[in-house]
């Protein structure tokens, strides 16, 4: 037997995963700022790809978080 489909907490479980999505962002940014100098350019390069993947993430995050509060 299925499940029923319980939405009610999605949009704060949406709400928590643009929360920590924004702090990975922020501790590699602090990370890069402590130790550019001390990483190699490949390394600053997957770093600095991770977080422009993370913003575009936030963005369809957020597009999903108002889908849910709409509802």
């Amino acid at each position: 037997m299925a499940k029923p489909d319980n939405r009610s907490d999605n949009a704060e479980k949406i709400q928590n995963a643009i929360d920590n999505t924004r702090e990975n962002i922020q501790k590699t940014n602090d990370y890069l700022d402590e130790h550019a100098d001390e990483i190699s350019g490949k390394e600053l390069h997957n770093l600095q790809h991770k977080n422009t993947k993370r913003e575009r993430a936030i963005e369809g995050f957020e597009a999903e978080y108002q889908d849910e509060k709409n509802q």
